[in-house]
């Protein structure tokens, strides 16, 4: 199985919020051209083919998700 590289290099955080959308879209350095990956719950894994390295995350209904969970600790 290849290695995939998870944050090894120190680079900025980039998000973007979509409000209507209900979407956090993070990427790892400047928005780069990825693969995406849906890991469950609305969670998007995007990675470089070319360098096997995670370059960005796209959540959904994160707003929702969090609301629910405050919701439940109350």
């Amino acid at each position: 199985m290849e290695t995939l590289k998870i944050l090894e290099k120190q680079e900025n955080l980039n998000w973007d919020y979509d409000e209507e959308a209900d979407v956090l879209y993070i990427s790892i350095g400047k928005p780069k051209e990825a693969l995406g990956v849906d890991i469950g719950d609305g969670n998007i894994v995007r990675y470089s083919e070319k360098s096997g390295e995670i370059v960005g995350l796209t959540l959904l209904g994160v707003k929702e998700k969090v609301l629910s969970a405050l919701a439940k600790k109350q």
